[in-house]
Parts: C-alpha cells; structure tokens; sequence
C-alpha cells in the first residue's frame, strides 16, 4: 500500500485528489495539510511513501517545502501538482528536489500514475517536461532573465503581474509588506524593469501569467 499525505492549502481542491487516489486500491491516504506548520505537525505522527504538494501555499511556499526536506535527507518522495503551467516551475521543483510535476487542469488519471511512479522512486515527468530537459540538453543554454531570480522572487513576479496588491502578497506569504517590497526592488533589478505595469507585460509576454 502505497501511503500518501497532501499539501494544500485549498480544502476543495485536496478533497478531490483525495477522492482521485482512494478510487485506487494501491493508494492510501494517510493525511492533510493546508501549509507548512500542519505538514510539519502531521510529519511528526505520521509517515508516508508520497507527499503531494502544491507550489502556492501560504507563508513557506511548495519551493520553501521542497528545500526544506531536501535538507533533512526525508526518504518521503515528493510529487508536486500545480496550477502553474510546466515550463513555470516544473524544472525548478525538480531541481529542489521533487520527484514528479503534474499540472492541476490534466487527467485526473495522471496523478495517481505519479504517484505510483514516485513511490518506486522514479522521476515522473509529462511529455512537456521531457521535452523540455530534451531541448535544454541538446541546444544552446538561453537564459531568461527570470532565471536569475530566486523562488520567493519568481513568486513575487507571478503575484504582482496577476494584478495582486503588495499587502495582499503580504497576507498571502505571510511576510511583511517591507520584506515583499524588497523581492519586488529585486525583481525590478534583476530584469532591468521600472515599474510593476513593465512587470506584468514582462510576465504575459513570458507566458508566466495570462494576458
């Protein structure tokens, strides 16, 4: 039996992962967590082969969560399942350490084939991905400037062009509004932007938000 906790902070959206994986006889759900403080308690009562994460928690994000159990050497597999389109974050939450990206928006089906893929200790990875490690083998490295950035301050880009208020990235973080103002001086200084109108045509034209 293959023992699986979840990580997200929408109730709704883990009631129906957990209905995808318990239609599967080889798939348990042991536990929930809506951020990083419940995970760390639930972590500390109960074991599982599978954490099934979100990039977009509250307060440490699914990135934060990632390095984080990286550090500690947790022998539990990560797969992480997103709203963010793959070329967004896929290839950054594997290099933190994920096994496995899904998007939320494709075949339900999807998730429990990562899951059990992950569980064995095998990267999982949608054609896109491999396509894109693919491409970033056999061609010329192009970086984009939001390359450069770190996590915390891609997802400050991401929540600034989505047209989200400082104080509200704020709340969301759960950071102060000078600590996010701060990532914001430093994404404006990393792609040689002036103002948060340039950030959000840099995004959309980056395909990091829609238009």
């Amino acid at each position: 039996m293959i023992r699986v906790i979840l990580c997200d902070d929408h109730a709704l959206i883990r009631r129906g992962i957990r209905d995808t994986l318990s239609d599967a006889a080889d798939i348990e759900v042991v536990g929930e967590a809506g951020d990083y403080g419940e995970l760390r308690a639930l972590l500390r009562d109960k074991t599982a082969d599978v954490l099934v994460l979100d990039i977009n928690l509250p307060g440490r994000s699914g990135l934060d969560v990632l390095h984080a159990l990286k550090d500690e050497g947790t022998a539990m597999r990560v797969l992480v399942v997103s709203m963010y389109p793959e070329d967004q974050y896929a290839i950054r939450a594997l290099r933190a350490g994920a096994f496995g990206y899904v998007n939320k928006g494709g075949d339900p089906a999807l998730i429990v084939s990562a899951v059990r893929t992950v569980s064995q200790g095998r990267k999982y990875v949608t054609p896109e991905i491999a396509q894109m490690l693919v491409e970033s083998l056999t061609t010329p490295a192009v970086e984009n400037a939001h390359d450069k950035l770190s996590d915390r301050e891609m997802q400050t880009l991401v929540m600034i062009a989505s047209g989200k208020r400082l104080s509200d990235i704020a709340d969301e973080l759960m950071l102060s509004p000078k600590t996010v103002s701060v990532y914001r001086a430093r994404v404006l200084e990393k792609l040689g932007l002036a103002n948060n109108s340039e950030m959000t045509v840099y995004a959309i034209r980056q395909g990091l938000v829609g238009s």
